[in-house]
Order: C-alpha cells, then structure tokens, then sequence
C-alpha cells in the first residue's frame, strides 16, 4: 500500500495515466465485440427445403406454366401449425390439387412428405450469410449451432485460469501483447475457416486471449490510478464496454456477411498489438514481484511524461527500500492460486466475491426468461429489458471497483483468473437449474430471485474500500484494519494542518 506515496510524487492522474488510457480503451471496446459475435454470425435467417420446381435455375416458365411464385411455393413445402411453410419438409410429390381448395386447407399429416435432402434456402434480407447457412445448422443439425458459443466461453475459462497466473508471473505487458497478437492472428484466420471444427478451434483461442486483454487492460490502468481516482476510471471501462455492444450492432447493421464481420473486429487487434509497445508495464507489480529497479526506472518515466521535475530526485533506490520495506520482504516469497485461500481475510473476500458473480448470471437469466415469456406485451418486454441491461451494467461496474479494490496486487491476475472461472461455471449452471420445475414449478424462479438477494446482502460482510490505496500483499489484506485506521488518521492530521 505504500506504492501510493510514489504515486503522489510521480503524478496519480496526469498525462501519462491519459495516454494509457487512449490506447487500452479501443481495444477494450473492439473485444466486447469479439465476445458477443456469435449473436451475429451465428444467426438463423428463415428457411425452406430446396425444392426443383421453384429453385432449380434450369426450370423455365414454360415447365410451370404462369404459376406464381406463392403457388408453386404452396404445392411443393407443407404449412405448420401457425400455417407458415415449414422449415424441415417438403411434399414427396408436388401436389397439384391444392390448386383447387380456394383458401381451404386440408389435413396435412395425410400427404407424403420427406426430409431437406436436397438442402436448404435462406433467407438473406437479413444477413447475406451467417456460421448457419454456410454448413446448414438447421433442422436435425440446429444443435450445432450454440457450440461456437460454447467453445469461446470455454476458451475464457481456460484462458482465464491460466492466462491470469502467467500475468502474475510475467506481467501484465508482457502477457497483454501476446494475447492481442493471439487474438488478431486466431480472429483473422477465424473469418478464412474452411470448415466449422477450424473455426471452433480458432474461436477457442480467441476466448482465452480475450479474457486475458480485459483483465490485464484493466490492471494497466487501476494500478497506476490514485486511489481516489480508481471508481471513475473503471466506470469509463464499463461505459467502453456498452460503447462496444452498440457498435458491434452497427457493424453488424453493415457488414451482414458473417465473414466481413469476422474479419472488421478481429484485424484491428494487429493495430493494438503494435501501440501496445508505448504501453508502461505497473511499476506496482515490478516492485511486489522482486524487480525494484525496473520499477523505478518506469516510474521516473512516468514522472517525467507528468511534468513531475523534482520526483526523479526522490525515486532512488534507498527511499524504495525505506517506504516499501515490508513489500520487498514479501516480494521474495512465491505465489499460487492456493495463497488465495490460505488466509483468512483473503479466503473470505475471495468466496463473497466468486459467489456474487454467479448470482449475476442466475439475476440475467431470471430477466430474460421474463422477457420472452411475455411476447404478446412488447411495452412490458422493452421495461423488463431496460430494467435488466440497467441493473446488470450497474451491478458490473460496482464489482469491477470492489473486486480491484479487496485484492493484493501480488495475486490480482490469479484472483481475477479464479473468478472468471466461476462466473462461467454460474453461466453453465443456471440454464440447468430450469430442470428443479418437475419437482416444484416455482423453484427455479425462487433460486433465481433469492441468489441475487442472498448476494447483496453478502456484499455488506465486505470492507469499504472508499478512497483507500490498492493492497500490494496479502498481509496488506490482513491488516486492513489497522491500515485503514492509519489512513484515517493521516488524512485527518493533514486536514487539520492545512486549516
């Protein structure tokens, strides 16, 4: 926590915090974009069986006669129950004597029909194409079609667990510029795939990149934040991730062709991988990890971008040792994912926080699941929505600041690693939870309402974390206490003499 001294020499939020804050937060909004694509690429336009007489470019007008488009349609594809063409049969025969009904419509079930054997048609006023009209995921294949989601979120989950102890280990630099040069190489190839295992294979990579952009984005900022600063600056990395959401429904309203689309969000990731070298890697994580040289040396940089002449003259190496005297100690000792749970302090800030992400998704489905239940009440489906985008956006930017703020920096990127895995592991649990209805109809709805409560309480049992430095060790966490009391007692001497 001392690291907040050299802060207040160095500058807390002044040019150099601007600048870094100019090249993270286009990619932070171009990577919403890679994790919501699916919602595009992977959409199922309408669709019909290919059927020779209306299809066939070989049939001429004279094999029809002057039948229309609609009555070669009505005697070729069987309607279902809401009378609309279906989507996965075709009539054996052309039945002709449908010609004769004059708007009647008999019993379908008794006329002969098959499969789409011959393939589909689609519908592309929408999209020009999609993942599911280039390998046909309809029908007896539609199951393929939420694996590409899967495997990306699978990829974050990975990605996640082991991206996040290699930032810990190598740093967030280091880590950030591999994964934007992973993700513009394995996005790119992505919009070229030949065929769907290609493609999830480089879907997956792209999810454990993206993960590890974000988290190690975000630590680039808020460690080299004041602490009075950290709260507004992550609120701007939540309003870049809405920015992202909206453009990526622009893009999309322009690019309708999946692999256009592909191609748009994942080329300017070779754009950031090349600005990521102005990048400062955190003097905070370089002094913690047993690198104080280094980390004076960025922090005279910084110093000098801010204008801070007279820092460099007190960033030496014996008012490093003097001030950070406990950190350097820890900073001999080796980290793992264990050490988050070996204290008490830590393993308790650690399990309220993993718990509140799960009962963020349990809170997302619960809204969504309303949402499409009411489809016959578009102004109650628009209020639900609001009301969901609002809440879960609010929700989002509060643990973002209570997340960095409860956690070490020795082990952040591990936590953050950690959390990401149960957040996806709520994800994978809450759809199942619909499957408690066949003992009580009502339970899936109660769990889904009484988690998000349960969690909001819980978050009470938390410290308040207002204005107070970013903890570097885990001995920072336990003695937070005490910390604090220091703190306040510092801020209110300074209060005092200044009056």
């Amino acid at each position: 926590m001392a690291f907040e001294e050299f802060l207040d020499e160095v500058g807390g939020l002044g040019k150099f915090q601007i600048l870094q804050i100019v090249l993270i937060l286009p990619s932070l909004m171009i990577i919403v974009c890679q994790i919501l694509l699916e919602n595009f690429t992977v959409a199922v336009p309408h669709h019909r069986c290919w059927v020779h007489i209306l299809d066939n470019a070989t049939v001429s007008d004279n094999d029809t006669g002057l039948l229309s488009h609609d009555v070669l349609l009505r005697i070729s594809i069987p309607l279902d129950s809401n009378l609309k063409p279906e989507k996965c049969h075709r009539f054996l025969h052309p039945q002709w004597q449908l010609l004769h009904l004059n708007g009647t419509f008999p019993n379908m079930t008794d006329l002969d029909t098959e499969p789409c054997v011959d393939g589909w048609v689609y519908d592309h006023s929408l999209f020009s194409s999609t993942i599911v009209t280039e390998w046909d995921f309809v029908c007896d294949h539609q199951s393929q079609k939420p694996v590409a989601q899967f495997i990306f979120m699978a990829g974050m989950l990975v990605g996640g667990f082991i991206y996040g102890h290699l930032s810990d280990r190598f740093g967030r630099k280091l880590i950030l510029r591999c994964c934007l040069l992973q993700l513009a190489i394995s996005g790119t190839c992505a919009a070229f795939a030949p065929t769907f295992l290609i493609y999830c294979s480089l879907r997956f990579w792209s999810g454990c990149s993206a993960v590890a952009i974000v988290t190690n984005n975000s630590m680039l900022i808020i460690e080299w934040t004041r602490s009075q600063s950290k709260a507004v600056i992550l609120t701007l990395i939540a309003c870049t991730f809405s920015m992202g959401q909206m453009m990526l429904g622009g893009l999309a309203f322009v690019f309708r062709e999946w692999r256009t689309l592909q191609l748009v969000v994942s080329v300017p990731f070779f754009v950031f991988f090349l600005s990521s070298r102005w990048l400062v890697e955190s003097a905070r994580w370089l002094i913690i990890t047993n690198k104080p040289d280094e980390g004076l040396k960025e922090l005279k940089k910084v110093a000098h971008r801010n204008g801070m002449k007279n820092a460099e003259a007190t960033l030496n190496m014996e008012g490093l040792r003097v001030i950070m005297q406990e950190e350097l100690e820890t900073a001999q000792m080796k980290t793992t994912v264990f050490d988050l749970f070996r204290t008490p302090n830590l393993r308790k800030r650690i399990c309220l926080l993993f718990f509140v992400s799960h009962s963020m998704i349990t809170a997302t489905v619960q809204f969504s699941t309303i949402y499409f239940k009411y489809t016959e009440m578009q102004t109650v489906r628009v209020t639900l929505a609001s009301v969901e985008i609002g809440c879960v956006a609010a929700s989002n930017t509060s643990i973002s600041v209570h997340f960095a703020e409860l956690l070490p920096t020795l082990v952040r990127a591990k936590a953050s690693g950690v959390d990401t895995m149960a957040s996806r592991c709520g994800a994978t649990l809450a759809p199942l939870l619909m499957t408690l209805a066949v003992y009580l109809p009502a339970l899936p709805w109660i769990i889904y309402g009484v988690c998000p409560i349960i969690a909001g309480l819980l978050v009470l049992l938390q410290p308040e974390t207002r204005h107070l430095p970013l903890p570097d060790t885990i001995q920072d966490v336990e003695d937070k206490k005490q910390f604090s009391r220091k703190v306040n007692e510092k801020d209110f001497f300074m209060k005092v003499t200044k009056f």
